[in-house]
């Protein structure tokens, strides 16, 4: 290897690993004519010969042959310190062998790496990440207030597949859509893919949320959260439930001939989170924190540019005013609890404060407010859009109404209440399947309603709503439709491959509900309104193909709640009012959640119940 050494030689002329050093001298000497006292130190400098150009030729440029006749170059070439002649050769042929080996080692890891690095890179997905920070950020997120989510996404598996990179929120994202997408994501453990949300979401919503803790932390929280929301605990607030949607509703519409009904949806489930899941009945704070939440909410999928006038940064602004309106509240429910004087089951927010790990480790500051946040947001938001699109469906077939209402295919026990009833409160779609749902809900409602009425009862039981089984299916079928989450983000824990394309360890993982939902293949006319299709299907759903509240380990933990607060708002509506669309062609557009795009106005008026 004389010429790969001779390169290594030249390398260490032009840039020496040691440059200089230091002598002290044991006795008096002279040096060029200068005497030098004993003790003092000499300095010598390589460079000083290396770079001489009387010594060596052109000596800045790069030239290894020049060492082919080293004896020319002993003294003049100084990279190795010697004493003499036969000192030098000594090291010179040591050394040699370890430099040699040294290089070898070097540049065989640096061939490895790069080759290992081309190869990943080489199956990394197609795509595009679009431009520095942005990404397609601005793309998508235009795209999905336009409610054309679903037709970006479709655009890019087109060009790329199923399986695509592109940048989002700031972050290099690799979008996986279908069952195997979705089972990949929604059944992997935190050290696959870990719920770490985006920049946005985190500076937003808190880092301290179920999607940011450790394992031990996750559980405590989140086993905290089930108990709360699990069915059994659940039935004890059927009664208070009832009787917070009926005074909401009577309250708000009362003598009104028109209303936003966005606005009445988000308020009313924002008035009974408030209420039943953290124990909060006093009017002024929940409508201060109305507002700050619908500026968080905004801030969650906005480009992430923090300075005045932007939506995160007003986003920003507004978590900073949540905290300093509940810290005040957790401090009295924590000494509430310490004088015995409130029941640690009387909300979600104290129980959280009660819950404790097997050391005795309570939930932290930091924990309960990112948390409830983040409850707020997932409790709240969803609920109110498929009211919303519920209200926004039942509004857009006036025929259909007439006919319903005219009593034609309705039960003869019904028939005289049905020529009065505003058939057209509650669900829709297209097609015979629309008629038959407007029907059968309406026949389930006022059943309900005339049994209770009959009995002397007022408030809504569990076992009513347990009964309410083809108005939750009617719920389903607009879930799966126009899903109210377009999709969620996951990063990857660790260098990952799926379906032969690799995921760089950090990057985000993004999936998306419609993939499967609307898929033909999975779904029969997808399109197609037809709420049988929850019941006992003859073409079983498969696993991880609806995806509306998560699934596996990530299924959502309030779902049952979002489904006993649904049923009961949905009786009061169906059996209290009727409804017309003030703006007929009125369009859907996603915020980042799927909302009427003008807030849904309405007229509305009350109906005799006797």
């Amino acid at each position: 290897m004389k010429y790969t050494w001779r390169v290594a030689q030249e390398i260490m002329k032009l840039t020496p690993s040691v440059s200089s050093n230091f002598k002290t001298t044991i006795k008096d000497t002279s040096f060029g004519g200068f005497d030098i006292p004993k003790g003092w130190r000499v300095f010598w400098f390589a460079p000083a010969t290396h770079l001489d150009e009387i010594i060596f030729e052109e000596p800045e440029k790069f030239d290894p042959s020049r060492f082919e006749n080293l004896s020319k170059y002993v003294l003049p070439y100084t990279n190795i310190s010697v004493r003499d002649q036969s000192d030098y050769n000594t090291k010179y042929k040591d050394m040699a062998v370890l430099v040699l080996v040294a290089i070898t080692l070097v540049f065989l890891s640096f061939v490895f790496k790069l080759f290992r690095r081309n190869r990943k890179v080489e199956y990394l997905p197609r795509g595009s990440l679009g431009f520095p920070l942005i990404g397609e950020s601005l793309s998508f997120v235009k795209a999905q207030k336009e409610n054309r989510g679903e037709e970006w996404i479709n655009e890019r598996i087109s060009k790329h597949g199923p399986v695509f990179k592109t940048s989002l929120m700031g972050f290099p994202t690799v979008v996986i859509t279908g069952q195997a997408g979705n089972k990949f994501v929604l059944g992997s453990d935190s050290d696959v893919l870990t719920m770490t949300q985006p920049m946005t979401v985190r500076r937003v919503v808190g880092d301290c949320t179920l999607t940011g803790l450790s394992k031990p932390r996750y559980k405590l929280v989140k086993g905290a959260m089930m108990s709360f929301l699990k069915p059994e605990s659940l039935q004890s607030y059927v009664s208070r439930l009832d009787e917070i949607v009926n005074a909401h509703i009577v309250s708000e519409i009362k003598e009104k001939e028109s209303i936003k009904a966005v606005d009445f949806m988000k308020k009313l489930t924002f008035d009974v989170t408030f209420t039943i899941l953290f124990g909060i009945d006093g009017k002024s704070p929940k409508e201060a924190m109305f507002h700050d939440f619908d500026q968080i909410f905004k801030a969650v999928w906005s480009v992430p540019l923090n300075f005045p006038g932007t939506i995160f940064h007003q986003g920003l602004q507004a978590r900073s005013r949540v905290i300093s309106m509940i810290l005040p509240i957790l401090m009295k429910r924590k000494q509430e609890l310490l004088d015995g004087t409130i029941n640690p089951r009387n909300d979600l927010l104290t129980w959280m404060l009660a819950v404790r790990e097997e050391n005795q480790e309570p939930i932290t500051r930091d924990e309960l407010i990112d948390n409830f946040i983040g409850i707020v947001i997932a409790s709240h938001d969803t609920t109110s859009i498929l009211l919303s699109l519920m209200m926004w469906k039942l509004a857009r077939d006036p025929k259909i109404v007439a006919k319903v209402r005219e009593g034609n295919h309705v039960h003869p026990t019904f028939a005289s209440s049905f020529l009065s009833f505003p058939m057209y409160i509650i669900l829709f779609i297209v097609s015979s399947h629309y008629a038959k749902s407007i029907i059968s809900i309406i026949s389930e409602q006022m059943e309900i309603f005339l049994r209770k009425k009959g009995s002397g009862e007022e408030k809504l039981a569990w076992t009513d709503l347990q009964s309410m089984k083809y108005t939750w299916r009617v719920a389903q079928e607009l879930m799966r439709i126009i899903p109210p989450v377009f999709g969620n983000f996951r990063e990857a824990a660790k260098d990952l491959y799926f379906c032969g394309c690799f995921i760089p360890k950090g990057w985000q993982v993004f999936w998306v509900s419609h993939g499967t939902q609307m898929n033909e293949d999975i779904f029969e006319n997808p399109k197609v309104f037809d709420p049988s299709r929850f019941e006992n299907p003859t073409k079983p759903i498969p696993p991880f193909t609806y995806v509306p509240f998560g699934g596996g380990p990530h299924m959502c933990s309030g779902n049952e709640f979002a489904r006993v607060e649904i049923l009961t708002i949905i009786h009061h509506m169906v059996t209290k009012f009727e409804w017309s669309q003030v703006i007929p062609d009125e369009t859907i557009t996603r915020q980042p959640l799927p909302y009427p795009s003008m807030g849904l106005p309405i007229n509305i008026k009350s109906v005799n119940q006797s």
